[in-house]
């Protein structure tokens, strides 16, 4: 299991490895996924590392709240205006595939409920 250092996201942030950026600040990076399940399908990330959700303390609530404002600001900016969903996987059982946080933005077609 790589380090949180050594995650495909964390070469994503150093530029390691490419990838297709849709936005990025200080604290987050969002591209889009390449495998998508979705029309648009755009994952936004930390660049602090973060495990998971449930490896979050009390001190990252304002790197938590950014990540939320960024999935929204990235949603307008990719015309994501009939709505969008928003998942966050934490740990294996969910589906979690890289421990590095990452909300995934999928939208551009109607998603059915529930999800899997």
């Amino acid at each position: 299991m790589p380090s949180e250092n050594d995650t495909i996201f964390a070469k994503i942030i150093r530029r390691e490895i490419p990838a297709d950026i849709v936005y990025e600040d200080d604290l987050a990076l969002a591209f889009k996924d390449v495998n998508p399940q979705a029309p648009v399908h755009i994952l936004v990330i930390p660049k602090q590392p973060i495990p998971q959700l449930s490896a979050a303390v009390p001190e990252d609530h304002r790197v938590l709240g950014h990540l939320l404002l960024t999935v929204k600001r990235v949603a307008e900016q990719v015309g994501l205006t009939q709505g969008y969903r928003v998942v966050i996987n934490n740990g294996q059982d969910a589906g979690q595939s890289v421990d590095h946080l990452h909300l995934h933005i999928l939208g551009g077609r109607s998603l059915q409920w529930p999800p899997g």
